[in-house]
């Protein structure tokens, strides 16, 4: 059985140390996408080291049974990576609408939350619009629209969650060399082994990112009751659910009861990535209580909102599907995230090439 003291502590301790990392290094998927219509690829560079890291390390734990989980009768039991099935309406629709919402909040899931720690208020509001975006797309006024784009599910075979290998009939690992070939060829473009005049260099946070989104893996499914790796949907709205109802609604094996309130294992991490990015930022001398323009304060907000909704249409944010999803090569989290980035570039342009464009006219 797993012990209370380590399910709490694991948890915290993922998040502390993705909250030190995306501080130290300015790590954000959003920047990464929004970066390359301006030709600047160093985060996005970050992001693919990331992706190779973690798709390599996630399927050889897996492959080689390290991911153990509970039985449900006391004793431990190798499991599998966590897949999302594929919902093509609301894998496109979502991404595409969590694209948009991540430009006008001016980070992505984990961005906001980061930069929480570093004190500024704006994402404060953008985390608790997120969560309510989510929770009335999930319970509230648009869940019609919720239920209506996931009601098409597309599987391989019987019931089999598609993932490229399996679509196109290969070996999982033939996908794995391609795509890792490919990817870190245009990564070592960069030069990634120079340091940075502050904080973490862009190569040594995204191989820091994939460390701990395959650490998360193991400790999700050995401690969490389910290999279901990094993600910030799903705990967000879990986390906020157990604090004001003092039940983030999981099911029994992946979760804690503590002084009357029931956590779920990723619900702790995304607690304490503010307090890691904080610790980080104070040894940075980069905290400071920063309260934007009250016109700043609501496109943020209203960004949050909308990346809620998509978010939660979707299956996942840019960590869930870019990452984690992206890393396990379900089809599902290829096709929302080729969407997040289109529905990234579309707002990009509207808000910032476009007017700069009409100053130039």
């Amino acid at each position: 059985m797993v012990s209370t003291a380590m399910f709490l502590l694991s948890g915290l301790l993922i998040g502390l140390m993705m909250g030190w990392s995306l501080q130290r290094g300015r790590f954000c998927i959003n920047s990464a996408y929004r970066e390359v219509l301006f030709q600047d690829y160093t985060m996005l560079r970050a992001y693919l080291l990331a992706v190779v890291v973690a798709m390599v390390g996630a399927n050889l734990f897996e492959d080689m049974g390290w991911l153990m989980q509970s039985d449900g009768a006391g004793g431990m039991v190798a499991g599998e990576l966590y897949r999302q099935a594929f919902v093509p309406w609301a894998n496109i629709i979502g991404g595409y609408i969590f694209g948009m919402g991540i430009v006008l909040a001016g980070g992505c899931g984990s961005g906001i939350l980061y930069r929480v720690g570093e004190g500024n208020l704006a994402y404060v509001l953008a985390v608790f619009a997120f969560f309510f975006g989510i929770v009335v797309t999930k319970f509230g006024f648009l869940k019609p629209v919720y239920d209506l784009t996931i009601s098409q599910v597309v599987y391989v075979g019987e019931e089999t969650i598609p993932t490229l290998y399996n679509v196109i009939g290969v070996n999982k690992w033939i996908v794995i060399a391609v795509l890792a070939a490919v990817m870190l060829y245009f990564v070592l473009q960069g030069k990634p082994f120079q340091k940075a005049k502050k904080g973490y260099s862009w190569s040594l946070v995204g191989l820091l990112i994939g460390v701990i989104a395959v650490l998360a893996f193991w400790a999700s499914a050995y401690y969490g009751g389910r290999a279901r790796g990094l993600s910030f949907t799903g705990p967000v709205r879990e986390f906020f659910l157990a604090v004001l109802f003092s039940d983030s609604k999981v099911p029994a094996g992946e979760s804690l009861s503590l002084l009357g309130v029931t956590f779920s294992w990723s619900s702790l991490y995304v607690f304490a990535v503010p307090i890691g990015a904080y610790l980080s930022g104070k040894l940075l001398k980069e905290v400071k209580v920063k309260v934007p323009p009250a016109d700043e304060l609501m496109k943020v907000m209203f960004g949050g909102f909308v990346m809620g909704i998509g978010a939660q249409i979707g299956g996942g944010c840019n960590i869930g599907h870019s990452l984690t999803g992206v890393s396990t090569l379900a089809v599902s989290s290829w096709v929302a995230n080729a969407f997040i980035i289109l529905g990234n570039w579309t707002m990009v342009y509207f808000m910032l090439i476009k007017p700069m464009k009409d100053m130039d006219v």
